[in-house]
């Protein structure tokens, strides 16, 4: 039993100061507590209290995070989440994240957001996957997509949309909506090209054009 004890206490120790240990990136992480579980086959390493962990691209801070699985692949952060993909220039705000460091991928259920700092975009949502190597994010349930920059302020509302980061392409359904420079539009299907603002609509199109913005633009 000691033996078990000083051998998850020097994996923690090792573990903290950033030692690969086989995995496809070096890692850190830190906490106000760490406990380790040594039951075979549910080896895992629960940190809470100000709990962090670092790779070589991203750092998310959380009340409690579970690292489990081979090299710690897998990590369930609960609590004041936040996570900074400095790679692709974007942070994650939530309150229950699951995270696979190996094929970096976010899974979040609950309301989330995601500051897009490289697209200027603000994205709100209740689920949200996110593929950091195809730079591509799913959000489903009261979607609310918000861009802001020299040329305008643009709204998005739909129940499902998918973004493309590096192509910067966003595509809307369930009942979207997106509204532009005092105009707005509706259709079974939306794209925007986040690049040019160009929008596409597909299926049965409405729209309400206003003519003061035109005539305002003109002057």
């Amino acid at each position: 039993m000691k033996r078990a004890v000083f051998i998850a206490g020097l994996l923690l120790e090792l573990l903290g100061r950033g030692i690969a240990l086989g995995a496809a990136d070096r890692f850190t992480f830190s906490a106000d507590r760490t406990e380790a579980v040594l039951a075979q086959g549910r080896e895992r390493t629960i940190l809470s209290g100000n709990a962090q962990v670092t790779t070589r691209d991203t750092e998310i801070t959380a009340e409690r995070i579970e690292l489990y699985g081979e090299d710690f692949r897998y990590l369930i952060c609960t609590g004041a989440i936040r996570v900074r993909d400095n790679k692709n220039g974007f942070i994650l705000l939530c309150q229950n994240l699951f995270y696979d460091r190996e094929i970096d991928f976010s899974r979040i259920q609950g309301e989330s957001e995601m500051i897009d700092q490289k697209n200027a975009l603000i994205v709100k949502g209740a689920y949200l996957e996110n593929w950091g190597q195809e730079n591509l994010t799913i959000i489903q349930v009261g979607v609310r997509i918000v861009k802001e920059d020299e040329s305008g302020i643009m709204t998005c509302r739909a129940e499902y949309a998918r973004y493309n980061r590096e192509r910067e392409q966003l595509e809307l359904s369930g009942m979207p909506q997106v509204r532009w420079k005092g105009d707005d539009y509706a259709a079974a299907r939306i794209s925007v090209d986040l690049g040019t603002d160009e929008i596409t609509l597909e299926g049965r199109v409405s729209g309400l054009v206003s003519t003061e913005s035109r005539e305002t633009e003109g002057e």
